[in-house]
């Protein structure tokens, strides 16, 4: 592993001030954050929203690439799909954990679990490409 937790949420939070997630863990090839649920996250009907969702499935691949590689700050995501399988508990902080698939030279593929903290059921699925720059390819 490249990077601990305590440097990445230092990045996540000097480079992204705007994103109210924290990085949880980190393991080989994996990584979990956490994005804090306040009535901000939700909408209408009580449940919190697809692009709250969205952002945590992003920043846990991104948690995960940075923990494997090292903070390459230009690598990007190239393709994010997600599927929204049950209604989030809008009192519970959402949990992303992250695996990375395939971590190669030039691209990045990995799958994301999205929870309500304290629940086993699944709420959210994602997968998604991110591309390494030419310049910080340092082999996977």
């Amino acid at each position: 592993m490249m990077c601990d937790v305590g440097a990445l949420n230092a990045f996540f939070e000097s480079e992204f001030p705007q994103a109210a997630l924290r990085v949880e863990a980190l393991g080989d090839h994996m990584a979990t954050v956490r994005y804090p649920v306040d009535e901000r996250a939700l909408r209408p009907g009580g449940t919190v929203s697809g692009p709250v969702m969205f952002t945590a499935a992003d920043c846990a691949m991104y948690a995960a690439i940075l923990g494997h590689y090292g903070l390459i700050p230009l690598a990007v995501t190239t393709n994010l799909s997600i599927n929204f399988l049950r209604k989030p508990r809008p009192d519970r902080d959402i949990l992303a954990v992250c695996r990375l698939l395939k971590a190669g030279k030039a691209l990045v593929v990995a799958e994301v679990d999205i929870f309500s903290e304290g629940q086993a059921e699944v709420v959210a699925h994602a997968t998604g490409t991110y591309s390494i720059p030419p310049n910080d390819r340092r082999g996977g």
